[in-house]
């Protein structure tokens, strides 16, 4: 269930009106062509993950394939970017809840809901699997009777809707299926190719399932058809029910603004618990994802030794406090400096999904060869069409990274990128650093012997 509903993030409920805006009903190619890429990543990924599942996933492929460089820097940067999106998140879920309760300030809920999901986080593994179990579940259900009523809405045959303008022909009307252009669809992939993040997070919570091998295999093999479903499958339910220009797409919510024009009573309110659901999760899961690639951070002596200590229930306490507690910080930064601090977070960790696909793909170039020399039976999962899949995806992923430094409006992609790669660039030589320290410190070891 977690594999399933960890594709669903909220930037599908939140962010997918900006991407119809910008192209239209050309958006599904968009979302057609990052989600292409995702499963790619992920065929990879499950590759080197059933073969060797772990806690750091491709942090731990990375330090073994490309040197312990690669497996520190894209540790602590994945790192980062989650601890930051604790803090959106936690964000995101507070207005909701005011909007719900307002004798409860937002600063407030904000608390709440990170004490309570760092509390279930540091009783067991089996606490955070059974909350994303229930987020995932309600994200799932709320996902496929959208599909369902929507669709036929569209077709004409859902009882009581009178909503005349649903059809196909919306995908072709009102400018035709591309209004915006054919280079529309870039700018709709550096729209939704973050609502995408987190799908990798299976393999990271795999490592402490009780059959790995097995989980890793049975979640990439499904990637397919979750991203056609659930993406794919929802957005074109949008497009065919309204008019991509449609004014009530911008104002409130391409999912809202759907259910509104069949008749659904209390679309809003329905989405509002919806999209609170897939907030929860990400909070739930970002938590859980942020102290795990500490955990094994430190394991490899590339973070505290405190972080690789767990209880008696196998919980790592100290790398989730230290997670939640920047989180906390960003939180706090959120509400004292939205503009400037919080914004600089927010742009130095833009790019960094980006990042972290290309390490994937460059440590399963390596990693395929180390594999079958150490035992070939463990290859259970194979990229298709290696390595010519996987140099395509590469050149794709620097494809988008290129386009995102065209895009230099405010918080764009070209700040991102560029932020995103001063902060990678730091953490790398500091890696670096260290790695020669320590060199040196073993020269001297041996020397005095």
């Amino acid at each position: 269930m977690i594999a399933i509903g960890g594709v669903i993030g909220a930037g599908l409920f939140v962010g997918s009106a900006s991407g119809i805006a910008a192209a239209g009903p050309g958006i599904l190619l968009s979302y057609a062509l990052v989600g292409a890429l995702v499963v790619l990543v992920m065929r990879m990924l499950g590759e080197m993950s059933a073969a060797n599942p772990s806690s750091g996933s491709f942090s731990a492929y990375a330090d073994r394939a490309l040197g312990r460089w690669a497996g520190f820097s894209i540790g602590w940067l994945y790192w980062f970017f989650w601890v930051v999106v604790l803090a959106v998140e936690a964000t995101a879920g507070a207005v909701i809840l005011e909007g719900w309760i307002p004798a409860v300030p937002q600063w407030a809920w904000a608390l709440i809901v990170m004490v309570v999901l760092t509390a279930t986080n540091l009783v067991s593994v089996g606490s955070f699997g059974e909350f994303e179990f229930w987020f995932a579940g309600i994200k799932v259900a709320a996902i496929a009777a959208f599909i369902v009523i929507g669709g036929l809405a569209v077709f004409g045959v859902l009882p009581g809707s009178d909503n005349a303008s649903a059809g196909l022909g919306n995908l072709s009307a009102h400018g035709g299926f591309l209004p915006n252009g054919p280079s529309a669809i870039l700018t709709g992939v550096l729209l939704v190719v973050f609502s995408f993040m987190g799908s990798e997070i299976v393999t990271l919570a795999a490592g402490e399932s009780a059959d790995p091998q097995r989980a890793v295999a049975k979640a990439t093999n499904s990637v397919i058809w979750r991203v056609g479903v659930f993406y794919l499958g929802s957005i074109f339910v949008v497009v065919c029910l309204l008019p991509w220009n449609d004014p009530a797409i911008a104002e409130k919510g391409s999912y809202v603004a759907a259910l509104d024009s069949i008749g659904i009573p209390h679309a809003g309110q329905v989405m509002n618990v919806v999209v609170l659901t897939a907030v929860l999760s990400c909070l739930n899961s970002g938590l859980y994802t942020a102290s795990r690639m500490a955990f094994s951070l430190g394991q490899r002596a590339d973070a505290p030794k405190s972080f690789a200590q767990t209880n008696a229930r196998g919980v790592p306490g100290a790398a989730i406090l230290a997670s939640v507690a920047f989180g906390f910080v960003a939180v706090a930064f959120n509400y004292l400096w939205p503009d400037t601090v919080f914004q600089f977070l927010l742009n130095s960790s833009g790019a960094i999904a980006l990042f972290v696909w290309l390490v994937i793909c460059f440590s399963q170039l390596r990693m395929r060869g180390i594999i079958l020399r150490e035992d070939p039976e463990k290859l259970v999962v194979r990229m298709w069409l290696f390595p010519y899949l996987t140099w395509a995806t590469i050149t794709l992923i620097v494809f988008v990274l290129g386009y995102m430094l065209t895009d230099d409006g405010d918080g764009g992609g070209r700040i991102q990128v560029l932020l995103s790669v001063l902060l990678a660039a730091l953490v790398v030589a500091v890696s670096l650093v260290r790695e020669r320290i320590g060199r040196r410190a073993e020269a001297e070891a041996v020397s005095r012997r």
